[in-house]
């Protein structure tokens, strides 16, 4: 499938609001749409907004907005619609028809797709985006114009033979299917890594939250991992997990993650899920939201809402109020205990957010008596330098001991507790 070119193209950009609904909500989610659009290169020409009490089956907006939309199109030479809802196969093809040939009908998942594949760097992202691009975009884009369903002519075509739509579907199931066997391959090695991660009990930490909200920055100021960190929806998309030390000398992995959006469609969720389960399988979670953006308390709903469908609800939750160096004439006062304002540009709250990590890992902590044999004398030494030890007695079977372990500690010593 050809990639759909945006670069330096101009668009025009389509909303529908019910009628009575709160038209802001349908230009707030516009505005992310043009943000989108100019993340994958191109620019809005024009926004056309259709009120509505229901949608229409054939295309979406009625036949006077598609009218309108045709003429935006042909008097300024624009050649690509970008609908802010999903389309169906059937109103693309419709939707083309009415406005005009030379031009391209995509819906909001086709571009973040398209920003997908742009932003993919690994074999496996890249493998990610091109499934998700064939489950979706393709059976949307194959179909289009007559010669895509006329019969094979020639020698070696003749007869019933196949359309070259049927022939492009077959194929179609043939090269997802080879995606898939690859991914599955991908994500046994990855579970054969998460399980040394478990086996070596340190604590798993994930970055999530909505595009753009500094994720990538918060892991370079603390790791200095030295990801890409852009001004950009999406602009981190595969995974990256560092080693973070903390005050007290302990260490977790913490991994950014891809970023989340309003109307992130089910399918592109389960497309990324080998990159999604970072979020599962980690044990705490900080949730990032940017503190000057007007729908900050949307926007973390956002999260939660996609942290729920991934199943990740049982975590350790810290709330992250990001950017904060950019507020001006106003303090920022999250709410909650488990909440920190920081800054990762300027470091500013770095240092509370780091405690706060060492609180939330006490979770994680419970406190054991021990006898160590006098044959295992080094095992008290891994535990002074590694844990809180006290109660510390020597008596005939070994040396008594009250320790409070986290699952690594417990894994070391584990056949010695008598008691926790």
């Amino acid at each position: 499938m050809d990639e759909i070119k945006l670069v330096k193209s101009e668009a025009i950009l389509v909303g529908i609001a019910e009628r009575g609904a709160d038209l802001p909500e349908c230009e707030s989610s516009l505005d992310e749409l043009e943000r989108l659009l100019d993340t994958a290169g191109g620019k809005a020409f024009a926004r056309v907004i259709q009120v509505k009490e229901k949608f229409d089956p054939r295309t979406c907006i009625g036949s006077g907005k598609v009218k309108e939309i045709s003429e935006l199109c042909r008097n300024n030479a624009i050649e690509l619609v970008i609908f802010d809802f999903e389309l169906t196969a059937a109103q693309i093809r419709n939707l083309e028809e009415d406005i005009g040939e030379s031009v391209m009908v995509i819906d909001r998942s086709m571009l973040i797709l398209d920003i997908f594949a742009l932003h993919a760097v690994s074999g496996e992202g890249k493998l990610q985006v091109e499934l998700a691009q064939l489950k979706y975009s393709a059976p949307r884009l194959m179909g289009r114009g007559a010669e895509l369903s006329r019969l094979g002519g020639g020698i070696g075509t003749r007869g019933p033979g196949e359309t070259k739509l049927e022939t492009d579907r077959r194929h179609l199931k043939a090269k997802v299917a080879a995606l898939e066997e690859r991914l599955r391959e991908m994500e046994r090695n990855r579970a054969v890594m998460r399980a040394q991660r478990d086996k070596s009990g340190i604590i798993k930490v994930a970055l999530v939250g909505y595009t753009n909200a500094g994720k990538s920055t918060l892991l370079n100021a603390l790791t200095g991992a030295g990801v890409l960190s852009e001004d950009k929806l999406f602009a981190t998309l595969d995974p990256t997990t560092r080693k973070l030390t903390l005050p007290s000398g302990e260490s977790v992995l913490l991994t950014d993650t891809v970023g989340f959006i309003r109307k992130l469609p089910h399918h592109l969720v389960k497309a990324f899920k080998s990159t999604l389960d970072e979020v599962s399988y980690a044990d705490i979670l900080l949730i990032v939201a940017d503190a000057t953006d007007p729908e900050l308390s949307e926007h973390i709903e956002v999260t939660r809402s996609v942290v729920e469908e991934l199943g990740a609800t049982d975590k350790v939750v810290i709330y992250i109020y990001n950017k904060c160096d950019l507020i001006q004439g106003r303090t920022i006062m999250p709410d909650g205990h488990n909440a920190v304002a920081v800054s990762g540009v300027t470091g500013f709250g770095l240092d509370k957010l780091l405690l706060k990590l060492e609180e939330a890992m006490l979770n994680f902590k419970k406190k054991y008596k021990l006898i160590i044999p006098y044959s295992e004398q080094s095992l008290l030494s891994l535990l002074y330098d590694n844990y809180s030890v006290e109660d510390v007695e020597y008596i005939e079977e070994g040396i008594s001991l009250c320790c409070v372990l986290d699952e690594r500690g417990k894994g070391a010593v584990g056949k010695y507790i008598i008691e926790g």
